[in-house]
Formats: C-alpha cells, sequence, structure tokens
C-alpha cells in the first residue's frame, strides 16, 4: 500500500492529514500506519501458511512499545539483541517464550535476565558465549535452550555495513566450525540444543542469496544428524528489503519462496525475523522547512529534522524520498535543493539534490522511515529527540511524547 495518500487536496496518511498531526504533535515527528503494519505482518503470515512456523519480529528495526505491542496481538515472537529489548518486548505484552536473543556481545547480566524470563532460544555467536551461557544457566539451575547462529559464507549483495553472514563479518560462527561447536555445546551440562540460525544481512532483494544459506544449512543439518545431535527448529533469519527509491522488492510470499522450497519436507519448526519489511515502509518523518538558503553552488532548505533524528543518510549515504506535503508556501518553480538539518556537522543532511518548489515554513514527509529511524536516534547537539504518532483509521494516537532538554539535563550533575 502507498502510505502517503491525498484527500480533499490534503496529504494524509490512513484519514488522517499530516498537517493535522503537524498541528496537534509539532515537527520533527515520526508517524506511523496501523493498517500498513498489520497488512505487512499479515503478508509474512499468508507466505508461511500451512507451514509450522513463527514470525520473530526482529525488534531493534523499531522498538516502540506501541509497535510491539501491535505485532504481539497479531501473534508475533521477538527477535532481539540486547536486555533492553526484551525488557521491551516484555512490558508491550510479547510472551518470552516467543523471544530469540541474538547478538555477538550478550553479557552475563543480560543472559541470566533472559533465562529467568524464560526466552525461547539463545542464537549464540562465539564459542565463548557458549562457556558464559553454561555458567550462568548452572548459577541458576537450568538449562539454556540455544540455538548456533552459523555463517554460510553467501554474499547477501548488499550494502557492506549490513551484511552478515560472510567470513569476515562479526557475526555468528564459521560454517567450517560449527559441527565442532555443536559437539562441544552437546558436552556442555547446562545447554539444551534446540536449533539452528542463520542470517545473512539486510535490505536483501534477491531471494536467491537466502535460498543457497538455507541450503549450506541443510548440509549441516543433515551432518549432525548423523552424530545424533537433531533439532527442533530453523531458523532463516530476516533481511527482505523494501523500497526506498527505484528498488522493486518482492512480495514477501515471491521472496521467501525459494528458500521454503529448499526446506520443504522439514518437520522442524521454521522460524524468520523480518524487521525492516514489517515497519519500513509504514513510518515517515514529518519535517518543517525552516530557512531556505541560496548559495552560490547549491542551495540548502534548511529542516527541522536533522542526522540525529535520522541517521541513515548521513550512516550509510541512504536515500529517502522526500515530498513536499500539500500546496503550503508561495514557492510556484522547483529549485534544487540540498535538504539539510541545523546541527554543526557537514554530513548532516537528509537528501540530496531533490527537486521542490519551497517556500520557509512548508511540511516535508521523509518517506520510508520506519525501520531504524527513531531506533537510531540521538540527542546529538542536545537535541530531543522527536514525537511519535500512530495513525488507525481517523484516530491518531500519541505514542512517543517529544522529550525536553530538562530531561536531558536531569540524568547529569555537576562536581562538588
Amino acid at each position: 500500500m502507498s502510505l502517503m495518500t491525498d484527500r480533499n487536496d490534503l496529504a494524509c496518511i490512513e484519514g488522517v492529514s499530516l498537517q493535522a498531526i503537524a498541528a496537534a504533535f509539532g515537527t520533527p515527528c515520526y508517524v506511523y500506519s496501523r493498517a500498513a503494519l498489520t497488512a505487512a505482518f499479515e503478508a509474512y503470515r499468508t507466505a508461511l501458511a500451512g507451514r509450522n512456523a513463527r514470525i520473530c519480529y526482529a525488534a531493534k528495526a523499531n522498538s516502540n512499545l506501541a509497535i510491539l505491542n501491535l505485532f504481539a496481538r497479531l501473534g508475533a515472537g521477538f527477535d532481539i539483541v540486547s536486555g533492553g529489548e526484551l525488557a521491551r518486548a516484555i512490558a508491550a505484552g510479547g510472551d518470552p517464550a516467543k523471544v530469540v536473543f541474538s547478538g555477538v556481545g550478550k553479557s552475563r547480566t543480560e543472559l541470566r535476565q533472559a533465562l529467568e524470563a524464560g526466552i525461547f532460544c539463545f542464537n549464540v555467536e562465539s564459542a565463548s558465549e557458549l562457556d558464559h551461557l553454561n555458567a550462568v544457566a548452572g548459577e541458576l539451575g537450568r538449562r539454556a535452550p540455544i540455538a548456533l547462529r552459523v555463517n554460510p559464507n553467501v554474499d547477501p549483495k548488499t550494502h557492506p555495513y549490513i551484511s552478515t553472514g560472510l567470513k569476515s563479518a562479526k557475526f555468528g560462527v564459521a560454517f567450517d566450525v560449527a559441527r565442532e561447536l555443536y559437539h562441544r555445546a552437546q558436552a556442555l551440562p547446562h545447554l539444551e540444543i534446540r536449533g539452528i540460525d542463520c542470517h545473512i544481512g539486510s535490505q536483501l532483494l534477491d531471494p536467491q542469496p537466502a535460498a543457497e544459506a538455507a541450503g549450506k544449512i541443510l548440509e549441516l543439518i543433515d551432518s549432525l544428524a548423523a552424530d545424533g545431535i537433531r533439532f527442533s527448529h530453523i531458523d532463516i533469519g530476516g533481511g527482505m528489503g523494501i523500497r526506498y527509491r527505484d528498488e522493486e522488492p518482492l512480495p514477501a510470499a515471491d521472496y521467501l519462496a525459494p528458500a521454503l522450497a529448499v526446506l520443504a519436507g522439514r518437520t522442524e519448526m521454521l522460524l524468520v525475523e523480518p524487521g525492516r519489511s514489517l515497519v519500513g515502509n509504514a513510518g515517515l518523518l514529518l519535517t518543517r522547512v525552516e530557512v531556505l538558503k541560496h548559495g552560490e553552488e547549491k542551495n540548502f532548505a534548511v529542516v527541522d529534522a536533522a542526522m540525529n533524528d535520522l541517521a541513515r543518510p548521513a550512516l550509510y549515504d541512504a536515500y529517502h524520498e522526500i515530498r513536499k506535503v500539500g500546496a503550503g508556501g508561495t514557492a510556484s518553480e522547483k529549485a534544487i535543493y540540498e535538504i539539510v538539518g541545523p546541527i554543526c556537522e557537514s554530513g548532516d543532511f537528509l537528501g540530496h539534490d531533490r527537486a521542490l518548489a519551497l517556500a520557509e515554513g512548508d511540511l516535508l514527509a521523509i518517506l520510508s522511515a520506519g525501520a531504524y529511524g527513531m531506533a537510531m536516534s540521538s540527542n546529538y547537539n542536545t537535541r530531543p529527540r522527536a514525537a511519535e504518532v500512530m495513525v488507525d483509521g481517523t484516530d491518531m494516537h500519541l505514542i512517543r511524547r517529544r522529550e525536553t532538554v530538562a530531561e536531558l539535563l536531569a540524568l547529569e550533575s555537576m562536581l562538588p
């Protein structure tokens, strides 16, 4: 579905105009569509219909409590990467028994927290973690459920910063040593082998690398079965991409089809861990033009959002479509603008070379910002983080109020 629609000459999300949201909650402001979030989840459910499968939302993409709660109501489990995300998932009504815990540097405190909560499985990413988890589980008198996150050394054909399944990645364990580590885990008294995990990267558009990875994982599963090690689940990760500019992502069913064909006939529970593809196109960042600055070489539209609100352009040189909201202003001719924020960094940009007819005070919508937008935001330059709003039909709900400077200062103390 298209997130923004025009109704009575107003740009809307579902039945609410963006102008009304800006008037009620100010800018910058993240805005999400409940209908779009639900539709994205249901596309995965349909793709997996008839299979023993579980959708574990990758909470790092957007961990707002309202969004986690919506997915929990829809039946989702959660893929988490920190103790904080576990606390969020539980606070949002998520079932710990549907949680998988990934991440290369889980602390002993986090391991204990997850064991006490009764999570479904730890996706273990190193030999050292096996030992740490065994020790913590022993202290609690429990057995920790584990899967190894195995790197199949498959090129996911994505940005190098979000490629996770190659030999050079910090994530997971090498394919060639996984068999040895499973035998090591089998010998540790406080671990219980449950499954195997593989996640090769993010913003994946070609389904074939995921299918290739699934094939390699099946080879390992069969070799371990010959050793007497069997699994109750296979976790194929997530990573399906979305449209930011001119990408042509496949529907969930078509993207998953090649991997599911490889896994046809398996009786183990199948886990998938979508993140970006559930929330990315379901949200936008609403911002207002503060200053138009016409230089000798470039024109700048300085908006009230900045790299602290949306880090992806500065971090990845990522593209987000930027649209003017409504007629607005007095400008009638388009010009080429750099869309930049007020932060004191040359890397503080949200879009390059955008053809827009702008006037100061105009509203802009930065699209495809539902994933890794608010989740990666910061308080750089002592900027309070943005508000977040969920649209549900003709209703709008404030799901995170804007921070205040006083709140930022409250955590700090001066020297005596």
